[in-house]
């Protein structure tokens, strides 16, 4: 593919008039405020815009989410692990994967609002979203994740990490755009998940969501959060428009519970009717989309100890298996490689490795955060 380096040549001029840009949307009429903390003033000079990099215009009209940002989504795309970290390559990726999602998804533009190069060159992916992060207040509605696109920003990286792990360069421009986003959304580094914590999925790669808990840790050091700010566990929001192999522990855990509901990662009829139940008869706030609220898994999971056994291990054995752990068999045996696997994430997460299943390693199982990590 020939790339435009006129494109880049017109950086300087383009940016004197990206502030006045806009993007035509369709959806909520609504006067939005702006996020407490955004920064109309902040520097995003070094994100490189659609027409900088010499988008096609999308297919349909975009539309602006009315409801509020509450995570970041990280991907990676499936894409060769190149060796060309040059500006002309990332200008080719964000080039590359508009035409994918455009013409062979069928989608009106790029699906996710950032990439980044394995280079470390930031591009603006579906457009309007470096204006809507510029004011903070709400996010495009996206493509990258059914169920979270309009209330979280995604972020695809260049390159497959399922068994690598993604360059130092890629590494740094994501530490910087999560903290960005963070700020100009109010959001923290405890915001931050991976795709397959949303979607069945490979993505975003083993070994590199091994390394999330280094990236928040990073993220958190950045923002300079204050330990006091962060809640004891994050658990990931899984509500009824996503699916994901986190639903599928829910649905052990659920059965475990005695409530008959299929195994099946599928956030359907029974399994919402099932979790609402729990909540009720919990004293929890039943929550008409049946959200896993923190209350809700925090009841849910049962604490296990070295001897245990049974549809809870076999939950935590399915999603060891499914998230990069191939020696763990879905046995229900709390066996010696359940156990060595457990440690692995308590250590990755700045828990005491003692291989048992408290409260705060089940949330790390299963894609939470837990406030321990930010200490480690």
């Amino acid at each position: 593919m020939h790339v435009d380096n006129s494109a880049l040549d017109r950086r300087t001029l383009l940016r004197a008039g990206l502030g006045a840009a806009t993007v035509a949307v369709v959806g909520s009429q609504l006067a939005l405020p702006s996020a407490a903390q955004a920064d109309p003033g902040a520097d995003l000079d070094w994100i490189y815009s659609c027409d900088e990099w010499g988008a096609r215009p999308p297919k349909d009209p975009l539309a602006v989410s009315a409801i509020p940002t509450n995570k970041i989504i990280v991907h990676h795309m499936a894409f060769p692990n190149v060796t060309d970290y040059s500006e002309a390559q990332a200008v080719k990726l964000a080039r590359d994967c508009q035409n994918l999602h455009m013409d062979g998804n069928g989608w009106s533009d790029t699906g996710q609002h950032f990439t980044i190069s394995r280079g470390g060159y930031v591009m603006e992916g579906r457009r309007g979203s470096l204006e809507r992060l510029q004011a903070g207040d709400r996010q495009m509605i996206s493509a990258h994740c059914p169920g979270e696109n309009g209330r979280s920003i995604g972020i695809e990286n260049e390159g497959t990490y399922v068994t690598e792990a993604p360059p130092e360069a890629l590494l740094d421009s994501l530490v910087k755009l999560c903290a960005t986003i963070c700020r100009q959304y109010g959001l923290h580094a405890h915001d931050i998940f991976g795709h397959w914590d949303f979607r069945t999925t490979l993505c975003p790669g083993a070994t590199f969501y091994g390394q999330f808990p280094a990236l928040r840790r990073r993220v958190f050091e950045a923002l300079g959060t204050d330990l006091a700010d962060v809640p004891a566990r994050r658990w990931p929001d899984l509500w009824r428009f996503v699916g994901s192999p986190s639903v599928r522990v829910v649905q052990y855990l659920l059965a475990h519970r005695g409530y008959t509901v299929p195994v099946n990662s599928v956030f359907d009829a029974a399994t919402v009717a099932a979790v609402q139940d729990w909540q009720y008869r919990n004293g929890i706030p039943v929550d008409v989309d049946a959200t896993l609220t923190a209350p809700t898994w925090e009841t849910l999971v049962p604490e296990l100890g070295k001897d245990a056994s049974g549809t809870p291990v076999t939950a935590v054995q399915f999603l060891l298996n499914f998230r990069g752990y191939p020696e763990v068999a879905v046995t229900g045996e709390y066996d010696h490689p359940t156990k060595t696997a457990v440690k692995d994430v308590q250590r990755r997460h700045g828990l005491p490795a003692h291989g048992k299943l408290d409260l705060d390693t089940w949330c790390a199982v299963v894609g939470g955060v837990v406030r321990r990590s930010f200490r480690h």
